[in-house]
């Protein structure tokens, strides 16, 4: 019997676990920290070895593959020494690959690929698609692959799944855009982190498809020095494209599989030049496994956006209050702060990434009236905005947050968190940030 060593025991390793106990695996899974009860029900339940706050190396340098987490970094200790062993490391998303012949869209970029990933499966769930979504997102693709029968895949992928891909292959791979972003994992080195994003097309075969944004400086330098086999299908807001999608009067035109389809943006949901790009490019997804026109309008039209992505939360005393938690980088929060209308109080901060907040200066000074800092180290965050916004106050959680921003706030102004950081200082996660932020505003 195979042994299969997991690292890491959350949602990616547990369903990791099912699968591979389905397959006739012997199987271990191993956390440094504490597993959450939920997953240690499960495991039970499973008959499945595992141990917590410790890595036994001898239970796991004697395994024939090993499954990591994509929380781990390479240079994890433990990681080292499988390699220099020559076992193989891989990623859940490239193991459970190997057991379904489902057809799989792959989704990735700095920003946009939750929302481009829900409002893909929501458009193909709408057009009677037997369809899961999994990857970043929801149960894990391994559990959805051992206990479901989908015929496709929508997968949100982050680089860090794509850094444990081999043999992996999307159908159609979507990428979204590529600004810097978790570069603490790439050792500051942009170039590393886009060569990582572009992982998910070194699959593919000339009948796959990539849909790309062409505005994308990153992207477009990449396809200029280094070729896909897969078919470009390209969107964009700049340019009109004989081929792909672009924007113009304010209509989305698309041209591909020998068809027009337009569409007026007043008609999406989601609102913002962000959104027009996602949208494009699930549509031209959705297009490509021939769904019908009529039926992608309809679900454009009815799609409710994601949770913690410019979520209105709620309107107190004539004051929005927007939950944006999911930007996790300076690129999405200037997404965020582009769309506000209003004087805007701004929540931020949390873990840095190596952020340049630079970009976001003109926006800062056009509508953002105070600033509250949300994290364990805010001075680059006064250093950079001191100058530009007369109010900056920090605080230490999102309770105190919201009421800082209630006071600062007036009739007529929004309350964004949008915090262009990681979450791991005050909170477990980006979600539990957003939700603290939600029962914090539903309190006042």
């Amino acid at each position: 019997m195979k042994r299969l060593a997991i690292l890491g025991g959350g949602e990616s390793g547990v369903g990791a676990a099912i699968l591979g106990k389905q397959k006739g695996f012997e199987v271990f899974v191993s956390d440094k920290g504490e597993i959450s009860k939920k997953y240690i029900e499960v495991l039970l339940n499973n008959a499945i070895e595992f141990e917590e706050k410790q890595h036994t190396e001898s239970k796991i340098l004697n395994a024939d593959i090993v499954v990591k987490s994509p929380g781990i970094a390479e240079t994890v200790p433990i990681v080292i020494k499988l390699k220099d062993k020559c076992i193989q490391v891989i990623s859940e998303i490239e193991f459970a690959s190997k057991y379904t012949d489902a057809t799989i869209v792959g989704i990735t970029g700095s920003n946009g690929k939750t929302t481009t990933t829900l409002l893909l499966h929501h458009i193909l769930k709408g057009a009677g698609l037997n369809v899961g979504v999994a990857g970043n997102i929801g149960d894990s693709f391994a559990q959805q692959v051992a206990n479901e029968k989908y015929d496709n895949y929508v997968l949100e992928l982050s680089s860090f799944q794509l850094d444990g891909v081999k043999g992996f292959n999307s159908h159609i791979a979507i990428l979204t855009n590529i600004t810097p972003d978790h570069l603490d994992r790439y050792e500051y080195d942009f170039e590393k982190y886009i060569a990582s994003k572009f992982r998910v097309t070194e699959n593919q075969k000339e009948t796959d498809y990539l849909i790309y944004d062409a505005d994308d400086e990153a992207i477009s330098n990449w396809l200029k020095k280094k070729n896909t086999r897969a078919k470009l299908v390209p969107f964009s807001l700049q340019k009109e494209l004989e081929y792909g999608a672009f924007l113009k009067n304010n209509i989305i035109t698309i041209n591909i599989n020998k068809e027009t389809f337009k569409m007026p943006i007043s008609t999406l949901t989601v609102k913002g030049k962000h959104n027009v790009k996602n949208a494009m490019a699930a549509t031209m997804a959705a297009q490509l496994l021939r769904v019908r026109k009529e039926s992608i309008k309809e679900s454009l039209a009815s799609f409710e956006g994601a949770e913690h992505r410019l979520e209105n939360v709620a309107k107190i005393y004539g004051v929005e209050y927007i939950n944006d938690s999911k930007a996790t980088n300076v690129n999405a929060t200037f997404y965020a702060l582009e769309c506000m209308d209003k004087q805007t109080v701004w929540i931020v901060g949390g873990v840095d990434k190596g952020n340049d907040y630079n970009d976001l200066l003109p926006l800062v000074r056009e509508k953002v009236k105070a600033i509250v800092c949300l994290g364990l180290d805010n001075d680059k965050i006064k250093n950079t905005f001191g100058n530009v916004v007369d109010i900056v106050v920090e605080t230490a959680g999102a309770e105190e947050a919201v009421k800082v921003a209630r006071k600062l706030s007036e009739k007529g102004d929004a309350v964004l968190l949008s915090p262009a950081c990681a979450s791991f200082d005050l909170f477990e996660n980006y979600e539990d940030r957003g939700r603290q932020f939600k029962a914090a505003v539903r309190s006042l």
